[in-house]
């Protein structure tokens, strides 16, 4: 009985089974908390998707479905799903990235895109990667749905590739996206400088622009309602995303609900970033992610950020020329909605070349008009495919 003890115990260690992917999985969930933990990468995004990569991986049933077991004597019992099943249900429903956009919101200042509306234009040319890489998915195999899903990660917008990705219905495939774009994200300070540097010469990066002008309480008030009300009309898809991004920013700009603006900006964003990043994590096991369809979906990535970076520096060198030499092509990069580091990264290059050059704030615009602009996306592809 002893002997027989200790065997079942043994044999209920994860060391019996656990596959050779499983034990790759878990390498990379290391690789990701190091990246994380180690070089300061978007540790609030990375280190939650890294240890649900790591947990699911040793012990798989965290993400099991319930079921319901029928005896022998036709008793039924019903097993309750793992415990980051139901945090990935709110996943698919849309519900966690759409907190994740009140939250932003909440955060984000869109002064410099009111002061200088041009910055739309910025933000609309760096979505330009996700209609190329809708095209290579399609080249590579995927079908319509599939390759606007993937397509996405052009826009370096994390909640959006998952909301796109549950909307069309494109679950087996939104735990690579979601890790693609989620890590191309956190390495926005690595991919982008060289495209911007090899677009662009030291004159066009040590170019000052002036100063914005002061924004109305009264604009920033408008901006979030009419902005609601003029996309939400023209593509009512947007709405969940555009809605809670905006009444976010109107929590920020009303100042009559202070705690809410707090609650959305803070404690909520935090608990949603938790149950979203490790759910996102724990749809990476290794059947689900070492496969070719999980590397054409990370190529595919790449090349959407990379072309989207590439378009809003290239526009940002037609602004420039258009203005006299008023714009920094630089701020063209920000135009993917990675927020606030591509404005950031912007800022860094500028810096780099005449240490004087202060972007940040013009980047500001572009950066935050991305995140208008890859939501506006995802809803042209559900209106596309008549999702609602």
């Amino acid at each position: 009985m002893i002997i027989e003890t200790f065997t079942n115990l043994l044999h209920q260690t994860a060391f019996f089974n656990l596959t050779w992917g499983n034990y790759v999985m878990i390498l990379v969930a290391l690789v990701f908390l190091y990246l994380a933990i180690g070089k300061g990468f978007e540790p609030l995004l990375l280190v939650p998707i890294s240890f649900g990569m790591l947990l699911v991986n040793i012990y798989p049933d965290i993400m099991a479905e319930p079921y319901v077991e029928t005896l022998a004597d036709g008793t039924t019992i019903e097993h309750a799903g793992g415990l980051l099943h139901y945090f990935y249900i709110l996943d698919e429903w849309a519900i966690l990235p759409s907190l994740i956009f009140m939250g932003v919101g909440a955060m984000t200042d869109f002064g410099p895109l009111i002061a200088n509306p041009k910055s739309f234009l910025l933000g609309a040319a760096a979505q330009f990667g996700i209609y190329v890489a809708y095209i290579g998915a399609m080249l590579m195999g995927f079908d319509g749905k599939a390759a606007a899903a993937i397509s996405i990660i052009g826009g370096a917008d994390g909640p959006t590739s998952i909301f796109l990705a549950g909307k069309l219905g494109q679950t087996q495939i939104m735990g690579p996206i979601a890790v693609a774009a989620y890590s191309y994200m956190s390495l926005v300070p690595i991919i982008q400088p060289p495209i911007m540097k090899l677009l662009t010469t030291e004159k066009e990066r040590k170019i000052k622009m002036e100063q914005l002008r002061p924004v109305s309480k009264l604009e920033k008030i408008l901006f979030p309602i009419i902005v609601t009300i003029v996309v939400s009309l023209i593509l009512p898809t947007t709405a969940p995303l555009i809605g809670m991004l905006m009444l976010g920013n109107l929590f920020r700009e009303s100042g009559v609900v202070r705690q809410l603006q707090e609650t959305a900006s803070n404690a909520l964003m935090y608990i949603v970033v938790i149950l979203l990043g490790t759910s996102v994590g724990a749809t990476t096991s290794a059947e689900a992610f070492l496969n070719w369809d999980t590397i054409k979906i990370v190529i595919l990535g790449l090349l959407a950020f990379a072309f989207g970076t590439a378009m809003g520096v290239i526009f940002g060198k037609i602004m420039c020329w258009a203005t006299g030499g008023k714009v920094n092509p630089l701020i063209g990069s920000a135009g993917v909605s990675a927020v606030p580091m591509a404005a950031r990264v912007s800022q860094k290059v500028g810096a780099e070349a005449d240490p004087t050059n202060f972007l940040l704030m013009h980047a500001m615009g572009p950066n935050v008009a991305g995140v208008i602009g890859t939501a506006v996306a995802a809803g042209t592809f559900m209106a596309i495919f008549g999702v609602f």
